[in-house]
């Protein structure tokens, strides 16, 4: 074989091999890191943050000076020998001087340009919670996946013990068939776990644009913390004063007052300066001033008398906006302390799950261990047998649901207190496990 035919299929064999490696394992933050650089939710507040920067570059820009220049030339073909050709430069520089309602204005843009930053800071904690909840639903996804096939598995043993059983006469030919409807109930339930752990796992997708590898699940010990503080009203305090989501909806209150304050001034005299230059040049100019350049300084007081009931009505508008915008924040601080006041009762309540599961695991596990040594004693049934391994792993699988819905639920409670971000996250991902579960690997794969 030629040189180049070896290095072809040398590439080729590598090629082959890389495809069959399983994909890399990922944790909480990786998956965070990829969700920030490609969540289109996250990019479209900070877009929106950009466009309210600038309208307040826009809003400031009257109350700085304004300078214009002209270039004309005028034509002159009339009787009586005017004939003739006139040349001018003209420009005019203006600066307001006093103007409220402009002011105010512009008080409002930036005002709603630090609401859209509070946004800003609310998608990112958002991104945190939805980064979490994609994560720990691959996690309780895999975990129901591995008890369905632990209970498919299971019965697909029974039916074997149950037809040896039979073909030994020690036992009717109901066990095995007994033995059967079980086993083939498992397999359904697999099938179904299977497609919630990629429905999962597109969940994940949908935040980071790309199909997750293996993800680390939680360490098998995991300590069980009260919130701290350990008062709701305390947490509900903390999520009125700091969730971003508030500020945002505070300061879009104070940009209403202000508008209203700018429709107010509306009514008020403004005063601007004025310098204006011009230079005239050609045939049909006189003499006397071909060549000048004249020069004006002036003071501009407008007074606004009548508008048709326009400024009156904008005024009234500006006041139905900023009171639509109280009503709207009244909304949002009774949604907010509902909230905080739900998810830390869902700490509590997934604590409880805990400790309840724990024990139920422990049951369930001397409970199996008993109802074998019961069937191979002839004390106990089939039946007996088949439901003591569906206890044991539904027990298993609640287990691990309460400790994926504790972190959680921790989670979501610091991002109702306006206190969810990258550190929080990395504080989760010191409890993963390092080494991923096979369970995860195959899935993955």
């Amino acid at each position: 074989m030629s040189f180049p035919s070896r290095l072809a299929a040398l590439a080729v064999a590598a090629l082959c091999a890389g495809c069959c490696l399983p994909a890399a394992a990922e944790d909480l933050l990786e998956v965070y890191a990829q969700a920030r650089a490609a969540d289109p939710v996250l990019a479209g507040a900070r877009s929106v943050l950009g466009q309210q920067q600038e309208l307040a570059v826009q809003a400031r820009a009257p109350l700085l000076p304004q300078w214009s220049a002209q270039l004309s030339e005028q034509r002159q073909d009339g009787g009586a020998g005017q004939h003739g050709v006139t040349h001018g430069i003209t420009h005019s520089l203006t600066q307001v001087l006093v103007d409220l309602s402009q002011l105010r204005s512009w008080h409002a843009a930036q005002t709603l340009a630090d609401a859209e930053g509070a946004r800003v800071r609310a998608a990112e904690a958002d991104l945190c919670a939805r980064v979490a909840r994609a994560y720990f639903g691959v996690l309780t996804a895999q975990a129901a996946l591995t008890t369905a096939q632990a209970i498919e598995d299971a019965y697909g043993q029974q039916v074997a013990q149950a037809q040896s059983r039979f073909e030994a006469k020690l036992s009717a030919s109901l066990d095995v068939e007994q033995a059967r409807a079980y086993f083939e109930l498992a397999r359904g339930s697999t099938a179904q776990a299977r497609e919630e752990l990629l429905d999962a796992r597109q969940a994940v997708a949908q935040l980071t644009g790309r199909m997750p590898g293996a993800l680390h699940p939680l360490a098998p010990e995991l300590a069980m913390l009260m919130p701290d503080p350990a008062d709701p009203q305390a947490w509900v305090a903390q999520a009125l004063r700091d969730n971003p989501s508030l500020q945002a909806a505070s300061l879009a209150v104070t940009a209403g007052d202000q508008r209203v304050a700018a429709a107010r001034a509306a009514h008020l005299p403004t005063l601007s300066a004025g310098l204006d230059g011009q230079r005239l040049s050609g045939s049909a100019v006189n003499s006397d001033i071909t060549g000048r350049y004249n020069t004006t300084v002036g003071l501009k007081l407008t007074i606004p008398l009548f508008a048709g009931g326009a400024t009156e009505s904008q005024k009234r508008q500006a006041v139905f906006q900023r009171e639509q915008l109280r009503d709207d924040l009244e909304g949002a601080r009774r949604a907010m302390t509902r909230e905080t006041q739900a998810q830390y009762q869902a700490v509590l309540s997934a604590l409880s799950q805990m400790r309840t599961a724990g024990a139920a695991v422990q049951a369930a596990d001397k409970a199996l261990a008993s109802t074998r040594s019961g069937l191979d004693l002839g004390a106990r049934s089939m039946t007996d047998l088949l439901l003591a391994i569906q206890t044991q792993s539904n027990a298993r699988n609640a287990w691990e649901q309460a400790r994926h819905r504790y972190v959680l639920s921790k989670l979501l409670l610091q991002q109702a207190a306006g206190a969810l971000g990258e550190p929080q996250l990395a504080a989760v991902n010191t409890l993963l496990d390092p080494a991923p579960s096979a369970a995860a690997v195959t899935a993955a794969r």
